[in-house]
């Protein structure tokens, strides 16, 4: 049996724009939430939640004590902010939970293997990234694998219902279990310019000059004045 992550905070009285405080000091802010419960803002050591997130995720069941509680509170975590360029943690909220009632929870697909339509030189497009499933929190698995392997040819894919999931212990709530998880597409091809034909009754600038050549010409023949001697009749024979 798996020894049960542990985690130690405490209540947090500062709120809104004050808990940048809490953060320079290596704290992390945090809520705590869940069904018939009452809401409770919290504060914990940032080093030890990072050690327990890279283990737990958001589907592993968490021992959360509050300051000097008799009894850990069992918690997921989720809703997770981070800073958009350091990727810091900057909040967190904890789900609390009843380890003997249901709860519904999105389980990340991570994709396993390799196909032999990418090998070949198809493209795989990944469309689905997670599956809601409802369990009990001990039963939660923290991931489903997605084996691409059989993926050989261009228009194959999986579909949610392909994946394996015990089913003793774990029920997908999505409804449409035919949603396609990946598939394999054809490589896009690069695209020609056609090249612009000129209309038929365009005339290129030869065509168009010729005439113009021809009629000069013409009129510098018409222009031209002729000799004394093409007026001349010829003289008659003597005989």
């Amino acid at each position: 049996m798996a020894v049960p992550l542990k985690l130690k905070a405490k209540k947090r009285t500062i709120a809104g724009r004050k808990v940048k405080k809490l953060r320079r000091q290596q704290l992390l802010p945090g809520n705590i939430y869940g069904r018939d419960i009452k809401s409770l803002s919290i504060e914990l050591p940032l080093k030890e939640f990072e050690a327990v997130f890279k283990t737990a995720g958001e589907t592993g069941i968490v021992d959360l004590t509050v300051d000097k509680e008799a009894k850990p509170r069992p918690v997921l975590i989720g809703n997770v902010q981070l800073d958009p360029v350091s990727d810091s943690f900057l909040h967190v909220d904890f789900r609390q939970v009843d380890l003997t009632k249901k709860v519904t929870v999105a389980i990340p697909l991570e994709l396993i293997g390799e196909s032999p339509a990418v090998i070949k030189g198809g493209v795989l497009v990944r469309l689905v990234d997670e599956l809601e499933v409802e369990a009990l929190p001990k039963d939660l698995p923290d991931k489903f694998a997605v084996d691409i392997s059989g993926l050989e040819e261009i228009g194959q894919g999986i579909t949610l219902k392909q994946v394996k999931i015990d089913s003793t212990k774990v029920k997908p709530t999505t409804e449409n279990l035919d949603e396609l998880v990946v598939k394999i597409e054809a490589p896009a091809k690069e695209e020609e310019k056609p090249v612009e034909a000129a209309p038929a009754d365009a005339e290129t600038p030869e065509a168009e000059a010729a005439p113009e050549e021809g009629e000069a010409k013409k009129a510098e023949a018409e222009a031209k004045p002729q000799s004394p001697d093409q007026d001349k009749k010829p003289a008659p024979k003597k005989p």
